[in-house]
């Protein structure tokens, strides 16, 4: 009898098994626990089945909804289905708010399940166990952001009657069910007037609300961070809301569409413009009800552009800009006696620089609004860029060493200088000075542009507006002072050696670029930058000889298209295909040099925890300034001594290729670019931010007062 109940059992056992959803072991991305778990134990042929992402997220960490607010990214699924089986849209589990800084964000903490319905076709087999895949893509976020990924599975069975409910998760996926928000009968309308928007709902599950949370199913309809301040009527409420970006520039929307979080409930409503529903407000109301704002300094549009202006000005200083200087100074020699054709060029490179500093603004608005994390310099994290850089670089030195020429000859001065050849040269060289600027952080530029990025993109285009008015102010004004230009020696012959001369510091920039893209790209980069740089001079001398040929009255277009098609030739070569990454760097140390590891926030806080002081290095191959304090301040005795005294952890942070985890943590410290040194005592959680330039004896005297701080 013992025998044939063990065996019932093991039978009862087995069948279940094969009953249940399989789901693969749960994958752990870093700080969220993922898997795929079914509502049902099966799906009948036709039927759908609600299948839920779940996300165990770490403590202190959270991911994002829909619409994840100032900052982040929702949560995304991928599907790979059987032919025939469908996927649903999320169903978006309420969010609850996500104060970061000064920025308010939409998601969740702890566990949330998100469920999608998978039907399958009529023609599906009972019997058959089908496999249900899904990458997900999560932002993870604490006070720095981490993306993460996973691919998940679930085996499936197709059952040929109604299936049963999942016994371990199906309870779970239907409360998940119950709780997403719906539509509830609720009545709405919105007004906006003198900058106040109004958004008023009627409804018997608003009755008595004491408060009430609107979040919006669009990013830039209201101002997330502002407070939503609440005012009862009899039959429903009024929130009052700061508009947001598609009501103060934008085109207006026709519907105001999202959740209302009232009472422990979610519910989905949609609000057209027009007079306010009955019973939403009354007399005797009480006082409105608040939620905090959150917390967070501001600089103020003022401040912020005075910054920007002062940290433009001495940009001119930053040794990333010193090849440019060559290109003004050439400039600047030659229009020195002719005060007209001298104005118009310091206009044109005036405004070569804000046009460009707007576009290269513009694009990085867009991209952070898109969810990625950048910040300024960012074109140069790609291998592409920078070594389409390097060759223009070398473009720009070949013709200064009269290999070929482009425009009006130095020794042709005069009249020609305002030609329009002359103001697209200066409107170009502004453009090129500000790319080339773009690899450094000047003082004042930091606290300005990282404020910048967090708000409305207007207001972060009038700052680098400021940025780029104080960088090309020197320039300009040189431009527009006739005493100054009366200083230089006239024009004539020495202009041609003084060009040739200036040719060499855009050899040192080429040089330098191939250098960072070697970092980026290893030695496969770097020889491909080398053979379209040679390609690129063989262009140059041939069209050069054309140029030759035309002026003793020859035919030159068979070699200008022979040059043209070299030149076009030698940027395709380091454009396509992709680079790809170099190989890992020796971990050996050298004598006298400081040990360094590689930088994250769990690597910050284990040397924390052994009560050592922590010294992060955030740095890039192309911030030249970050290069020069390598050389002036680390790599020194005095340095190396300090960090071994101290027993200080020297951790870096490269930001020559992108890289979200150390772009979050700029942002975090209001920082939209590198350099930036971080300093963390062994008592003090909060890190002190050292100076853009260092000395041996500043990094020295950093370490000590971490040490006992």
């Amino acid at each position: 009898m013992t025998r044939f109940i063990a065996g019932v059992l093991a039978a009862l056992t087995l069948a279940t098994a094969f009953a249940l959803p399989a789901a693969a072991a749960p994958v752990q991305t870093g700080h969220i626990e993922a898997e795929l778990v079914a509502q049902d134990a099966g799906v009948a042929p036709g039927g759908t089945v609600y299948v839920a992402l779940r996300q165990k997220i770490q403590k202190g960490w959270h991911t994002y909804w829909r619409n994840s607010g100032d900052s982040g990214e929702a949560t995304q699924i991928s599907w790979t289905l059987p032919v025939g089986w469908s996927a649903g849209e999320i169903v978006w589990a309420p969010p609850t708010r996500q104060p970061t800084g000064p920025l308010m964000n939409y998601g969740y903490q702890g566990e949330v399940l998100l469920p999608v319905a998978i039907t399958a076709p009529k023609s599906a087999k009972p019997g058959d166990t089908i496999t249900l895949k899904a990458a997900a893509a999560f932002l993870v976020c604490e006070d720095i952001c981490v993306p993460e990924d996973a691919v998940l599975t679930l085996d499936l069975p197709v059952v040929a009657a109604a299936p049963q409910p999942d016994a371990k998760w199906g309870a779970a996926v239907t409360k998940a069910l119950e709780a997403a928000p719906k539509p509830a009968g609720l009545t709405a309308a919105f007004s906006n007037i003198d900058g106040v928007l109004k958004l008023a709902i009627a409804g018997s599950p608003l009755k008595g609300a004491d408060e009430a949370y609107f979040y919006p199913f669009k990013a830039t309809v209201i101002d997330h961070a502002k407070p939503q301040t609440l005012d009862r009527g009899p039959e429903g409420l009024t929130l009052t809301l700061t508009p947001g970006y598609d009501f103060t520039k934008g085109t207006a929307p026709a519907a105001l569409d999202g959740v209302l979080s009232v009472g422990g409930k979610a519910y989905e409503l949609t609000a057209a413009e027009g007079p306010p529903p009955a019973g939403t407000s009354g007399l005797g109301a009480p006082p409105a009800k608040a939620v905090a704002p959150v917390a967070g300094a501001s600089l103020g549009l003022a401040l912020a552009f005075v910054y920007a202006l002062l940290g433009g000005l001495v940009l001119n200083l930053m040794p990333c800009v010193f090849p440019i200087l060559a290109m003004k100074a050439t400039s600047l020699a030659g229009h020195a006696h002719e005060q007209g054709a001298a104005r118009a060029q310091g206009l044109a490179f005036l405004a070569g620089v804000l046009a460009t500093f707007l576009a290269l603004a513009g694009a990085l608005i867009a991209i952070r609004a898109g969810g990625s994390a950048v910040g300024w310099g960012f074109q140069l994290q790609s291998p592409v860029v920078v070594a389409g850089l390097a060759l223009l670089m070398l473009a720009v030195a070949l013709n200064l060493s009269g290999l070929f020429e482009v425009g009006t000859s130095l020794q042709g001065v005069g009249t020609g200088l305002a030609s329009k050849q002359g103001l697209a040269g200066a409107f170009f060289t502004g453009a090129l000075a500000v790319v080339v600027a773009a690899p450094c952080t000047a003082p004042f530029m930091g606290p300005a542009l990282g404020w910048a990025l967090t708000q409305s993109a207007p207001v972060a285009l009038a700052v680098f507006l400021g940025l780029g008015l104080g960088f090309a102010a020197p320039f300009t004004l040189a431009a527009f002072a006739p005493g100054l230009l009366a200083r230089l020696p006239k024009p004539g012959p020495w202009m041609e050696t003084f060009k040739k001369l200036m040719a060499f510091p855009m050899y040192g920039a080429a040089a330098w670029l191939v250098w960072v893209l070697t970092v980026q790209a290893g030695e496969m980069g770097l020889a491909r930058v080398l053979a379209a740089a040679v390609v690129l001079a063989l262009a140059a001398w041939v069209l050069g000889l054309a140029q030759k040929r035309q002026a003793s009255g020859g035919k030159p277009l068979t070699l200008a298209a022979i040059g043209a098609v070299l030149a076009v030739g030698a940027f395709v070569l380091v454009l396509v295909p992709a680079y790809g990454t170099p190989a890992a760097a020796s971990t050996e140390v050298a004598a006298g040099s400081i040990p360094e590891a590689v930088y994250s926030p769990e690597a910050v806080a284990e040397a924390r925890a052994q009560g050592k002081p922590v010294f992060v290095n955030f740095t890039a191959a192309w911030c030249v300034t970050c290069q020069v304090n390598e050389k002036v301040a680390f790599a020194t005795a005095e340095a190396a001594d300090a960090f071994t005294r101290t027993g200080a952890v020297y951790l870096k942070a490269d930001w020559t290729r992108k890289d979200a985890v150390i772009a979050a943590e700029l942002a975090r410290h209001g920082r939209a670019g590198v350099p930036l040194y971080l300093v963390y005592g062994v008592k003090n959680p909060d890190p002190v931010i050292l100076p853009q330039f260092l000395t041996p004896a500043l990094v020295s005297k950093a370490l000590d007062k971490a040490k006992s701080s």
